[in-house]
């Protein structure tokens, strides 16, 4: 009878201790589970927070690309005042603001033996101008010190064609070269190309017309001019026809070239067009495709 009841007691005893152990395991298990549970969710959790992150790495990035392509597009935005009328040359208003009694001053030619003084005295009068380069005169380093010179006081500088041809005389190859030749020489020593082109004689062609026009270039010929004619070689008789012509009127284009005479003409022709009201256009103002402007 008591080794009966030692048995029963040893059973329930093992009985026990499997339950225990069982609960025991379940215990562990469920803790591992659970910890395995917390340690997923921690990974998801580091995953969606680098994601989010990355995000917003990714959304700064753009942020700052549109920024600066919004600045770079702010600053190629130029506010023109005037456009040259492509029919008879004239700067013309593109806004009620803008005055419309002006005169722009340009000079072909050069930078042959007077553009530079005569930068000096347009400077000294703050006087705005477009000087018009030959590349012939560029090939030299005193040539391009002389338009560095021109460029750094703040002058506009137009295209004139390499050697001065008559462009209806030589064949389309030789258009394109007489004017893209002096784009490209003119920003190597400036770092700006010409936004202007003016024909030797004023005769352009349609191959012309089209190069200039791929280049971003706007054709400007002049309303009036004198200083190649022999009774003008003068100072004295220059400033006044300059200032008294009858071609003088509200936006008018003057021609004149890099002489000489007209250097010592041009005190006179400054103060004349300015005692007779006529503001003295900034090229600046004036629009061209070249800056990225866009004429209203």
């Amino acid at each position: 009878m008591k080794k009966r009841i030692i048995s029963v007691i040893a059973i329930v005893a093992l009985v026990a201790m499997s339950g225990c152990q069982s609960t025991a395991e379940g215990q562990v298990e469920h803790a591992v589970a659970e910890e395995e549970e917390t340690q997923n969710e921690s990974s998801i959790e580091n995953q969606e927070g680098q994601e989010s992150e990355g995000t917003e790495s990714e959304e700064e990035a753009v942020d700052e690309h549109s920024t600066a392509e919004l600045e770079d597009s702010q600053q190629s935005n130029v506010d023109y005042s005037y456009e040259v009328n492509p029919e008879n040359f004239t700067v013309e208003p593109l806004t009620e603001e803008a005055e419309s009694q002006v005169a722009l001053l340009t000079f072909d030619d050069a930078p042959d033996g007077n553009a530079v003084e005569m930068a000096e005295i347009l400077k000294e009068h703050d006087a705005p101008a477009i000087f018009f380069v030959n590349g012939m005169y560029l090939e030299s380093e005193e040539g391009k010190e002389k338009l560095k010179k021109i460029h750094e006081m703040g002058y506009e500088i137009g295209n004139h064609t390499y050697t001065h041809p008559t462009l209806t005389d030589i064949s389309e190859e030789q258009q394109r070269e007489e004017i893209v030749k002096v784009n490209d020489l003119v920003e190597e020593i400036t770092g700006e190309r010409p936004r202007f082109f003016r024909a030797p004689h004023g005769l352009n062609t349609d191959y012309t017309k089209r190069v200039a026009e791929e280049e971003d270039m706007v054709l400007m010929n002049w309303t009036y001019g004198y200083d190649w004619e022999p009774e003008y070689q003068e100072p004295g008789a220059l400033a006044d026809i300059m200032v008294n012509t009858a071609y003088l009127n509200d936006g008018a284009n003057l021609l004149m070239h890099d002489r000489e005479w007209t250097k010592e003409a041009l005190d006179g022709i400054i103060t004349g067009l300015r005692e007779k009201g006529y503001t003295l256009v900034d090229p600046d103002l004036i629009y061209s495709p070249n800056k990225g402007g866009q004429a209203e």
